[in-house]
């Protein structure tokens, strides 16, 4: 089985601002976050033995690993280049407005990167990502908590799940809640409410 989840709410998420591979730290709620979401899997996991952590090296991800492993026991993290965000290419770092102002047909029709005129497409992030599901012992043994990435995300339980494109590109991208992928399917497990 594989946990997956998304960092918490960093300084661009609340900005606005596209992160790709540039990086923003936590908020003080995406720290909480990354904290609820820890506690939640601590009570789900219960006996980390055999677990393994497997985070985006991104800063953003990484820290909020960090926090889950911390609630895991110390579990390590692994850092994993294939977890990483979609890039934007030179867009990366811009605020979602001025890149809609300026290309309105940047986020194509669903309402997603994948059209951008620069940085990575659908195919590129499908491959590296799906070479590091395709990596990973075969269930029952595989015991995984996954921190990645809105995009990425959606591409993995899309993969997983044998969605569309365009299936993936609809599905959310909480910062507090956990995806199981386990047997075929993608569950959504949501954290304790922060105030």
């Amino acid at each position: 089985m594989i946990y997956l989840v998304r960092h918490g709410q960093t300084e661009f998420n609340r900005e606005r601002r596209i992160q790709g591979h540039v990086d923003s730290p936590l908020t003080e709620l995406g720290v909480r976050q990354a904290g609820a979401v820890g506690r939640l899997l601590r009570d789900l996991i219960r006996e980390p033995d055999g677990w393994r952590i497997v985070s985006s090296p991104l800063g953003r991800a990484a820290s909020t690993a960090a926090i889950v492993s911390g609630k895991l026991g110390g579990l390590p993290v692994e850092l994993d280049d294939r977890l990483k965000e979609m890039s934007w290419g030179r867009h990366d770092g811009r605020l979602r407005a001025e890149l809609e102002a300026e290309h309105p047909d940047t986020f194509g029709r669903t309402g997603w990167a994948f059209d951008a005129s620069s940085g990575e497409t659908y195919e590129q992030v499908a491959a590296r990502v799906g070479d590091w599901l395709a990596s990973l012992p075969p269930e029952p043994e595989r015991k995984i908590v996954a921190v990645s990435h809105g995009i990425s995300g959606r591409v993995l339980r899309g993969l997983y799940a044998g969605l569309s494109r365009d299936e993936a590109g609809r599905q959310d991208v909480p910062q507090d809640a956990v995806y199981l992928l386990q047997d075929g399917g993608v569950g959504r497990i949501d954290c304790e409410p922060l105030e």
